[in-house]
């Protein structure tokens, strides 16, 4: 497998503010110059696929391809058991066109209470983060991290991005929207698959 040396010019192939902001904090420590696709110019491909890893690996190889740079994607979603595992893949869509996660926060705690969910401690989450790295010549790989908790209601926090304030990570007294930045990203889902994805494919290593 190929490997990025410190200095490369990596795409963030996100048009997500709060993802662009958290995988260029991430890749930083290692030096790896990131540039976002949208600073590029670069289209943001529609979302066909039906899981993380299928939408993640798009992303990438559109980004490689029309950029000439490797390119490093993310899809990720809160996954919900009462919801049967909604809204999945479409957690971006429940907040509309605007990316309005107020709203996709309040369809959330609606619908868990239209399916009587909120009993006991709060109902069972978990956010999926799907990395890909792809290289101009199609080459891609998938990294993916998991980090399970439950759901509190009202929101609690204003860090953080999308559902991070209405998600309680096991062990931890802080939603996502509470939590240092440093913090949530020691034990994010989006941490932990850039852990798998340095150790396949960085060879810079933090100081």
């Amino acid at each position: 497998m190929r490997r990025l040396l410190p200095g490369t010019r990596l795409v963030v192939a996100s048009h997500n503010p709060g993802k662009l902001r958290e995988i260029a904090d991430l890749v930083q420590p290692y030096g790896l110059d990131a540039v976002s696709a949208g600073s590029l110019g670069l289209p943001e491909p529609e979302e066909t696929e039906t899981t993380f890893a299928g939408n993640a690996q798009l992303k990438a190889v559109a980004a490689a391809t029309a950029s000439g740079l490797p390119a490093l994607s993310d899809d990720s979603g809160l996954e919900i058991e009462a919801l049967g595992g909604r809204p999945g893949i479409h957690s971006a869509r429940w907040a509309g066109p605007g990316r309005d996660f107020s709203l996709a926060m309040q369809r959330v705690a609606d619908e868990l209470e239209t399916a009587g969910a909120w009993s006991g401690p709060g109902p069972r989450a978990n956010f999926t983060c799907a990395l890909s790295l792809a290289w101009p010549d199609g080459e891609a790989h998938i990294f993916e991290g998991k980090v399970f908790g439950r759901l509190v209601w009202p929101p609690r926090g204003d860090r953080g991005f999308g559902y991070d304030p209405m998600f309680l990570a096991d062990g931890e007294s802080l939603t996502f929207g509470e939590m240092d930045p440093a913090d949530k990203h020691a034990i994010s889902h989006r941490a932990r698959a850039f852990a798998l994805f340095v150790d396949a494919c960085v060879d810079g290593r933090q100081p």
